[in-house]
């Protein structure tokens, strides 16, 4: 198997479980040393940092942070590159759901969803770009989502923070182009994860009635979007979202 991503190192926020947790595999896979966040799942985390050591290979590290936290980030950006002694690609990963319509939607619920969705990808990429300057190099990922392309009624708060990543990435490719650091974002559609495991089977068929695909991604599938443009294939493609969705944003 060729290992794109060997001799890299990757930073992933949310990697302990769901599509975070499918990219950091995957990126293992590939050859890149792995330091992953997780918020409040340590045993799961320490395990998932076990098993890409024993099963690929990697060096590879879990830590307990809260991306939406400047200095916490700060603070992680620092220990990383204590252990790994670079920075090459970071996956702005970590996002939450509060859904309620308008009406009814709550300023803590506002605010918690735009503090940990779009202020965690400001947080990682101020504190990394330096170092990346450093390296003459880097790519960075941000996973958004279709709902930030044409929004979703009771998602308002979600939306936002998705839309809100796709401009901070076309506006940070075009600060550090010329710097050879990329910047991209990646917006899937409905993937099958624990949320959805929870959705009754009306529900499910109503989703899946409007994907042309007829099925649900998975979360690899997402993982070998990261994966390419982490890699040096994708060494022009810079300020771009690709949707994974099965065509449902088409």
């Amino acid at each position: 198997m060729c290992k794109l991503l060997e001799g890299k190192i990757a930073v992933i926020t949310g990697g302990s479980r769901g599509i975070g947790a499918a990219i950091v595999r995957r990126f293992a896979t590939h050859g890149a040393q792995i330091a992953f966040t997780y918020r409040s799942s340590a045993a799961q985390a320490e395990a998932l940092a076990s098993e890409l050591t024993n099963t690929y290979g990697v060096k590879a590290k879990a830590w307990q942070s809260d991306a939406s936290s400047f200095t916490q980030a700060e603070s992680l950006i620092k220990q990383v590159l204590d252990t790994f002694g670079k920075i090459d690609v970071l996956v702005n990963n970590a996002g939450i759901t509060r859904d309620n319509l308008m009406l009814r939607m709550s300023e803590a619920q506002w605010d918690e969803v735009i503090q940990i969705n779009l202020k965690s990808v400001f947080n990682l990429t101020k504190h990394v770009l330096r170092p990346m300057l450093k390296n003459r190099g880097g790519s960075i990922i941000n996973i958004s989502s279709v709902v930030g392309l044409f929004g979703n009624a009771g998602q308002a708060n979600y939306a936002a923070s998705k839309a809100g990543i796709i401009g901070f990435t076309k506006s940070i490719a075009k600060e550090v182009g010329s710097r050879n650091i990329r910047c991209n974002a990646v917006a899937p559609g409905f993937i099958e994860t624990e949320m959805t495991d929870q959705l009754d089977e009306a529900t499910r068929n109503a989703y899946l009635s409007g994907i042309p695909m007829k099925r649900f991604g998975k979360a690899e599938e997402v993982a070998d979007t990261c994966v390419f443009l982490a890699s040096d294939m994708a060494s022009y493609i810079t300020g771009q979202t690709i949707s994974v969705c099965g065509a449902l944003n088409t």
